[in-house]
């Protein structure tokens, strides 16, 4: 039986556990260039037990980042840094993961504790956004999406297989491309976004062509013996918008185009959304375990899964094959660690190096006062079937 802190093996990469550190974006690069900053926080996790490790979206063009602070791969001039990252992420034990994207219609914003406001395009850190359609995001998203042409959308294809290059070139083992929360390959998905007549809109089959075509692209030249997977934007919760039933039906097109993974999120097409069930305790599992059942390809989840009891569970009984886990890995840079204590792993630090190991194995004071924090008592746990 798995479970949270046994091996796991796709294609031909293997992770040490089963738990990965969700992409999340911190506004930190120049340029589009990793530094001194992505160094520690990556490292910091891949010392601290994670078995993947990613760092932010990785935009594929200039304009498909969401501030002038996000990180990119548009040029071989970005690969040092990022190279530097997946050295470091190596030397700790942990693979070394990439999520490529495009921001689309949900770019050129400030950074989200200055405000968040999306720029105007002539606005110096601004640029104009585009989409499958000429269809503003709404909310504080106010100004002109450019409705991309066929061409348009062949060249954004091409750059998504000019970074997988520079993404071999960087030593990155596993690739997620970013088709969710509201960014580029989530809007040409979603019907709330995408009013295209042409073969790129309407039924299911042309609103999937976006991303068909980029896997495509992408799988043309990422080694096949590296994972590729992506993040899909499943669910819009909105009556109009993108309904898991299709989600199913397009994770098995992706299959058949040579994904690996299916990574399940929500759409994000909307801030009009009915019931959103983010404080909900693990609220994609269910979701994503259909897809495992009824695609049969290999899954991850994320939302709300930093209980340790929980992550576990859910691996234990075959729901997901990975979890994703994005504030707790930020909050605990040892949640692994952390995690196998709680659980009763039986040598909970023969995930940290073997220098920090000997000292934590050999600790000659109070227990209590080695620094971990324990659970509540009662601390919720998602019960699943």
């Amino acid at each position: 039986m798995p479970h949270l802190f046994s091996p796991y093996t796709l294609k031909g990469v293997t992770l040490r556990n089963r738990i990965a550190m969700s992409p999340m974006t911190m506004y930190r690069s120049v340029d589009g260039e990793m530094n001194d900053f992505h160094i520690m926080l990556m490292g910091s996790r891949a010392a601290g037990g994670f078995g993947l490790i990613f760092p932010e979206q990785i935009a594929i063009t200039p304009d498909g980042r969401t501030s002038v602070g996000c990180a990119g791969i548009w040029k071989d001039a970005q690969i040092e840094g990022l190279k530097r990252v997946t050295t470091i992420i190596k030397e700790f034990g942990a693979v070394p993961a990439i999520q490529l994207g495009h921001t689309g219609r949900k770019g050129s914003e400030l950074k989200p504790w200055e405000g968040g406001a999306q720029l105007a395009p002539d606005h110096p850190d601004g640029w104009p956004v585009v989409g499958p359609s000429a269809v503003p995001y709404g909310g504080h998203r106010v100004f002109p999406v450019h409705e991309m042409t066929r061409d348009e959308i062949k060249s954004v294809h091409r750059a998504y297989a000019d970074a997988a290059r520079r993404a071999v070139d960087a030593g990155f083992e596993w690739l997620e491309m970013h088709f969710a929360h509201g960014y580029l390959g989530s809007s040409f998905f979603s019907p709330l976004a995408n009013h295209r007549t042409d073969e790129y809109g309407g039924s299911l089959e042309n609103r999937m062509r976006f991303h068909l075509e980029a896997l495509d692209a992408v799988r043309a030249v990422w080694p096949e013996r590296y994972p590729l997977t992506m993040r899909l934007g499943s669910d819009d919760l909105h009556p109009k918008g993108v309904q898991f039933d299709d989600s199913i039906e397009a994770v098995r097109m992706m299959k058949d185009h040579g994904l690996d993974l299916a990574d399940l999120s929500i759409g994000f097409n909307t801030d009009e959304m009915t019931a959103p069930p983010f404080s909900d305790l693990g609220f994609m599992v269910e979701r994503t375990a259909r897809v495992r059942r009824e695609v049969g390809i290999p899954v991850a989840a994320s939302w709300n899964l930093g209980l340790p009891q929980m992550a576990d569970e859910v691996i234990r009984k075959e729901l997901i094959d990975v979890a994703m886990l994005g504030r707790p890995a930020l909050a605990n840079p040892h949640w692994p660690v952390w995690a196998a204590r709680e659980l009763a792993h039986e040598d909970p630090f023969s995930l940290v190096p073997e220098d920090w190991a000997w000292w934590l194995r050999n600790f000659r004071a109070h227990d209590s006062c080695i620094g971990w924090p324990p659970l509540p008592a009662a601390a919720p746990v998602l019960k699943v079937a």
